[in-house]
């Protein structure tokens, strides 16, 4: 099995909370990702959900998606094209929703990463790679437990349920 992507980085900052991925104000207005799209990230860059294209790639340090553990913040995301989220460490919270919801969640380092850098990352049994086109960089990332790669590669958690009726959970 391998995950592959390639696209352009997004550079944020430490502890980007979900509300600022979408604020609670705009959540009360509509929790449809299609319409909460154009205001991602605006209140750290009210440009942001103009310049995002599909396929790009976020890149953040610490305590990526802390604060509230409403999952429309991944959803948000998502609907926006951004496949994949690269960070020193994600809020655990965030993290389950992201993989139940198909968002890829790379942990790195990424203080080497710029604003703009091409990225190229790979994930396979056993090992995740992030190379930076721009500087020849390789990373190696955390690597994800094989189910969550099948969940992954399933695009999230219920269409990996809607293909393996048979799952069964075994005890260690």
């Amino acid at each position: 099995m391998r995950i592959h992507f390639e696209g352009r980085a997004r550079v944020l900052g430490d502890d980007v909370n979900t509300d600022y991925i979408i604020a609670s104000t705009r959540k009360q207005e509509s929790l449809d990702p299609q319409v909460l799209k154009k205001y991602l990230f605006e209140a750290l860059d009210p440009s942001f959900a103009e310049s995002v294209n599909a396929g790009d790639m976020l890149v953040a340090g610490k305590n990526f998606g802390c604060g509230s553990a409403m999952e429309i913040a991944v959803t948000v995301l998502l609907a926006a094209g951004i496949k994949v989220v690269v960070a020193q460490s994600f809020a655990r919270t965030f993290y389950r929703n992201a993989i139940n919801n198909g968002l890829v969640t790379v942990e790195c380092d990424t203080s080497g990463i710029k604003e703009g850098h091409g990225l190229i990352i790979n994930l396979t049994e056993g090992s995740v790679s992030v190379r930076n086109a721009m500087t020849g960089q390789e990373l190696i990332g955390n690597p994800f437990p094989t189910i969550m790669l099948e969940i992954l590669e399933a695009g999230g958690l219920v269409p990996y349920f809607r293909t393996h009726r048979d799952f069964v959970v075994r005890s260690a």
